[in-house]
């Protein structure tokens, strides 16, 4: 039974793995937020779903709300967060998100009991940020995996969690994680007793998941990871990549198809949640249609409300997997999924970081070398363009990203996730 954050990331991570699982003829079993309800299903899944919040009342004097229409309400309402340095973002959006995911977490305790009563599985595997007490008292064998950004996992020689800082100067580290414990403090002690007075064990101090102590995966590619600054126990493994092979396919458009080499194809995409930001989406499309090159675009839940220039081509969703060995590069909020996915298949990337973790993979792909990470709302027009036109020109870096793609693919991450669970359901 696989435990997903409601966001992209976190259930495509699950369900590349799940499908493997599923084709070894698995039972496998998604409890996860209700608003996913056919999508799993359709790909050969048990949905039994659970609501992290009441229903809103019915408003028979409005109309009824758009699906997606959540988000767009809250990126336009969060957006000038965004703009603020990383440290003021800990009361302006962490702290509310953390307490946020919190109460839905004690809201569906009593449903996740029930779905584990209804469904016995033989192993759990949660991929959310925040702990549910449900599954540490199941007894069964309970899996965290991690498809956030690995400063997740802490170190006293890794930059703060959701900072961006960057690893070689520490001199900001330290008032950042003093910020972070002051906002943070009273919710993860309240928290932490409710998760005691439902059975589970304490917290680790500060944390809001357990680890398990038997199996934990992290999502991210090695040549970008920690592994010299942070040591992990034995019970971690890392996946370097985690690819689903559930996406629809593609064919590339026929206007965007050109016997010009100079024109590249690139690929822009600011999430499910940034994409909702139409004020930066229509800036971006406005200045890359100046360039020679061609786009594929992932419009997010407001495509019908802007145009796209003559080089682009764009949906609301595109199947991103299929997309992306296609493309030469990659323009990017950095959420950790298209992140690892663009290891994945060595394209180097343009980072325009929001929130959460997408900084620190905006600066870790800077500070190695494999892409550029620009001001997302403060880059000037020349500034996005020159990162483009000098990544693109870079056959350097496209063959050291092309070697490392080829190892990380080597690696199947959804084959040993799938390996490692199967194990430890079987005991």
């Amino acid at each position: 039974m696989f435990v997903p954050e409601s966001a992209y990331g976190p259930t495509n991570n699950c369900v590349g793995i799940g499908n493997i699982l599923r084709q070894r003829g698995h039972t496998v079993i998604f409890a996860a937020e209700a608003s996913w309800e056919g999508k799993l299903e359709a790909l050969g899944f048990v949905e039994d779903l659970v609501h992290l919040a009441p229903p809103p009342e019915p408003d028979p004097d409005a109309p009824e709300e758009a699906a997606g229409q959540f988000w767009i309400d809250f990126i336009r309402d969060t957006s000038p967060v965004f703009r603020l340095p990383t440290i003021e973002q800990i009361t302006g959006f962490i702290q509310p998100t953390w307490q946020a995911l919190i109460d839905g977490a004690m809201y569906c305790q009593p449903q996740l009991e029930q779905i584990i009563a209804r469904q016995r599985p033989d192993v759990v595997v949660q991929d959310n940020v925040s702990g549910f007490a449900a599954l540490m008292t199941a007894g069964v064998p309970f899996v965290k995996s991690v498809s956030c950004q690995p400063l997740e996992m802490k170190g006293p020689d890794v930059p703060p969690t959701f900072s961006g800082l960057p690893s070689d100067d520490r001199s900001q580290w330290g008032d950042y994680r003093a910020e972070y414990e002051r906002a943070h403090r009273p919710m993860f002690q309240a928290f932490d007793d409710w998760m005691q007075s439902c059975g589970a064990p304490p917290l680790p101090d500060l944390e809001f998941v357990h680890d398990s102590a038997h199996l934990n995966l992290y999502l991210y590619p090695e040549v970008a990871d920690y592994t010299d600054r942070r040591p992990l126990d034995s019970t971690w493994h890392r996946l370097d990549s985690s690819v689903r092979a559930t996406d629809a396919p593609f064919e590339l458009p026929e206007h965007l198809r050109t016997s010009d080499a100079t024109s590249k194809l690139v690929y822009l995409s600011l999430g499910s949640l940034g994409s909702a930001d139409i004020d930066l989406m229509k800036r971006l499309v406005s200045v890359l249609g100046r360039t020679h090159h061609r786009f594929i675009v992932s419009k997010g839940p407001l495509a019908d409300d802007y145009e796209l220039p003559t080089n682009m081509w764009g949906a609301a969703q595109v199947p991103q997997t299929n997309v992306l060995p296609l493309v030469d590069l990659v323009i990017t909020h950095g959420g950790n999924n298209t992140t690892t996915e663009a290891f994945h298949f060595g394209k180097p990337m343009i980072l325009l970081p929001l929130f959460w973790d997408q900084y620190d993979n905006a600066q870790r792909v800077h500070e190695l070398g494999y892409g550029i990470r620009l001001s997302t709302y403060g880059f000037d027009d020349d500034e996005l363009i020159g990162a483009v036109e000098r990544l693109l020109a870079d056959t350097a870096l496209a063959q050291r990203m092309a070697a490392n793609a080829e190892v990380i693919r080597g690696r199947s991450g959804t084959v040993k996730a799938a390996d490692l669970i199967e194990a430890l359901a079987k005991g």
